[in-house]
């Protein structure tokens, strides 16, 4: 063993097995941030599609012609679009019905569907 170096062949395997971790958590912390980010997205779109389905159920009383309109812009005004808006006669009173999509975030993970809200509200009837 005169003149020979002896190496030892584990020699720079701890920085590889850093690096691997390293990635798994990045990869991990950016599918949690997809995941809150759809989620917030879901509940934008509720809130959405119930404020224009109250803005819409109250505007039946005084113009059902324009009740779809007041929802499209309240669905607009909290960064939604009014997908659908129907005015349903077949209930007990009028109701309104909307759906509104929302864009989810696609900066982290593109290729994400729209969150979807869809409410149903009746007009507002002063008591008698």
């Amino acid at each position: 063993m005169r003149g020979r170096r002896h190496r030892n062949s584990d020699a720079g395997s701890a920085t590889i097995w850093l690096l691997a971790l390293l990635g798994l958590v990045a990869f991990a912390a950016t599918a949690a941030l997809a995941v809150a980010g759809a989620i917030a997205a879901r509940h934008r779109a509720e809130s959405a599609a119930d404020l224009a389905a109250l803005a819409a159920a109250g505007r039946l009383l005084l113009d059902p012609g324009q009740a779809c309109a007041e929802a499209a812009s309240i669905a607009s005004a909290q960064g939604a679009t009014l997908q659908a808006c129907v005015i349903r006669a077949d209930a007990l009173e009028d109701s309104v019905e909307v759906d509104v999509s929302v864009p989810s975030p696609g900066g982290l993970v593109p290729g994400l569907p729209p969150a979807r809200g869809r409410a149903r509200a009746g007009p507002v009837t002063a008591p008698f």
